[in-house]
């Protein structure tokens, strides 16, 4: 085999590798896990949320940003929101305590559907 075969093989490979690593990751859902909350309710919070893995998690103050109150009709706080792409997926409410009794297991199982739902 010639020089300049083994050179265009070898870029070929790079490319087919670039290639899919391209696609991997764009075929692979985004999923987001957003706690909204209050200042004031801030001894409620959901610490654990960091724990949760495969997952990018936010956390919105709907004190200092009410338009997102309004836009996922949030009426008690500490809510829980899982979106995949952009979409509500689960919602997960506070009681009359304003505490939130989901727990990191029950929040990392809906996670973990979603990401296998993909496959």
């Amino acid at each position: 085999m010639e020089e300049g075969e083994v050179t265009w093989r070898i870029f070929g490979i790079y490319m087919l590798l670039i290639l899919l690593m391209l696609l991997g990751s764009t075929a692979r859902a985004q999923v987001i896990v957003t706690e909204f909350n209050a200042e004031w309710n801030k001894s409620n919070g959901v610490e654990w949320l960091i724990e949760l893995e495969d997952c990018e998690v936010t956390k919105v103050d709907i004190v200092k940003y009410p338009k997102f109150q309004k836009k996922h009709k949030i009426v008690v706080v500490p809510t829980i929101i899982i979106f995949k792409d952009g979409e509500e997926i689960k919602r997960f409410q506070a009681n009359i305590s304003f505490s939130m009794k989901a727990t990191r297991e029950e929040i990392q199982e809906v996670i973990n559907e979603q990401l296998m739902s993909d496959f």
